[in-house]
């Protein structure tokens, strides 16, 4: 049991590093404008070495963005009920710490999968027909690694959670 809670909170805390760095970098995608590089993120876009703020409140740059922040938080909740889950005292007796960490999982994992649809959605829709020489970079994967992370968080703890359920059901041996 110890053991998938460990692996959950270890994939947990890599993916939420991952959610963070992934939402406030500006290489969600590259492309080519007037024969130089630029690229750009949720936040800024940067052109011949300036980043400038994106002013422009496009809805789904702020549905990206929202989702993207819902889901570290979330994944930060399922962390500490994740931290706590090893703890053996408990106010609750109904309550399960290691469920309620893997649903929190779950929860961040909806919302990254909700935010990375939307951005490729519209970005190979719309952007990507607006410049013929474009590519999505390292911000973007970071935050497909993230989903994949707080998804097998999620697994891990549900499968520590049915495990200790078994112990219980079946008592002290």
């Amino acid at each position: 049991m110890y053991n998938f809670m460990g692996g959950g909170l270890f994939c947990a805390i890599v993916g939420n590093i991952l959610l963070v760095v992934s939402t406030a970098t500006d290489y969600w995608m590259q492309y080519r404008v007037s024969g130089s590089f630029a690229h750009q993120g949720l936040w800024r876009y940067c052109m011949s070495g300036k980043c400038y703020m994106q002013t422009d409140s496009i809805a789904y740059w702020n549905a990206t963005r929202a989702f993207m922040i819902l889901s570290a938080m979330s994944c930060f909740a399922g962390i500490i009920a994740g931290i706590l889950s090893f703890a053996h005292f408990s106010a609750f007796e109904r309550f399960n710490r290691s469920f309620a960490a893997g649903i929190m999982f779950f929860v961040s994992t909806l919302f990254v999968l909700l935010a990375m649809a939307i951005y490729t959605g519209v970005t190979v829709n719309f952007l990507g027909k607006r410049f013929g020489d474009w590519r999505f970079s390292w911000s973007y994967i970071l935050g497909w690694v993230a989903l994949l992370m707080t998804f097998f968080a999620g697994i891990f703890y549900m499968c520590a959670y049915r495990m200790h359920e078994c112990r219980r059901v079946a008592g002290p041996r």
